[in-house]
């Protein structure tokens, strides 16, 4: 019991010395932002209008909760950003698989792919897929916003995922093949279990690239977040007030993220 006290005690003395440090530092750093954006909004001498903004985040009506254009978009850009995540993280382990390959063929192929895909902008994708691929594969504007944003985050994640493979010992590679293990299982069971700790932080922050990266399906006319705030400004005039709503929006979603992998690294440590 004493032990457990101990330990209780001690995590909650580690809790609190975390706490100080890395969350005093940020309140201070906000509180030193929200006086320096109190003074330029005296000078600015804008006539805000934060009144007119919730309806187009949400509304209640007679039937219940409705959302706003704001909230649709949100949803949109959830939705993109989620399929295009798990495309992404798939299109990067086959490619760095590929990498890591005996072959020089496939080497070949997924070197190819990355240094395109790296040396391009993704805006460029985006427009070649939709306008020249667009017409020839019959895709529309969804799926070819997620499979410019796959393959662009993809190429990213190959190199996050190869680094990861490369970081576990060669010896646990070869331990597996004199267990009789084949290459596969042996990479399922043992390999990318201890490659998952070193990579999870690298690829959070890649589905964070991804997620603000994701503003630029709006050039191909799709109705995310940010094309929606756009449609808002041109109706409304309320640039600010609508811009910083969506910079709100966009920084609940990464932080969400962000917790979130931060409490599966924590339970990871525990295995």
């Amino acid at each position: 019991m004493t032990s457990s006290k101990q330990r209780g005690y001690g995590n909650r003395k580690r809790l609190m010395e975390s706490l100080f440090r890395d969350v005093f530092p940020f309140i201070c750093l906000l509180t030193v932002l929200g006086w320096l954006f109190s003074r330029s909004l005296d000078n600015l001498g804008y006539n805000w209008q934060w009144y007119q903004v919730p309806p187009f985040i949400y509304s209640w009506t007679s039937e219940g909760f409705s959302p706003g254009p704001l909230l649709f978009g949100l949803g949109i850009t959830l939705k993109i950003s989620a399929i295009s995540l798990v495309f992404a993280f798939f299109i990067g382990l086959v490619t760095a698989f590929l990498r890591l390959s005996n072959s020089p063929v496939a080497r070949f192929i997924a070197r190819g792919y990355l240094e395109t895909i790296r040396n391009t902008p993704l805006l460029i994708q985006i427009f070649f897929i939709y306008f020249v691929l667009g017409p020839v594969l019959g895709l529309e504007r969804f799926p070819s916003a997620i499979l410019a944003l796959s393959l662009f985050e993809g190429a990213y994640a190959s190199e996050i995922f190869r680094s990861g493979i490369l970081s576990v010992d060669e010896g646990q590679l070869e331990a597996a093949k004199s267990l009789g293990l084949s290459k596969y299982h042996a990479y399922r069971f043992i390999i990318l279990p201890q490659a998952i700790r070193t990579i999870l932080p690298p690829l959070t922050s890649q589905a964070i690239s991804l997620i603000k990266d994701s503003a630029l399906v709006s050039t191909i006319a799709i109705y995310d977040l940010t094309m929606q705030a756009q449609a808002l400004i041109s109706e409304t005039f309320l640039t600010f007030e609508i811009w910083f709503t969506v910079a709100i929006l966009y920084l609940v979603i990464t932080i969400s993220l962000s917790l979130f992998v931060a409490f599966l690294e924590r339970r990871l440590k525990l295995f």
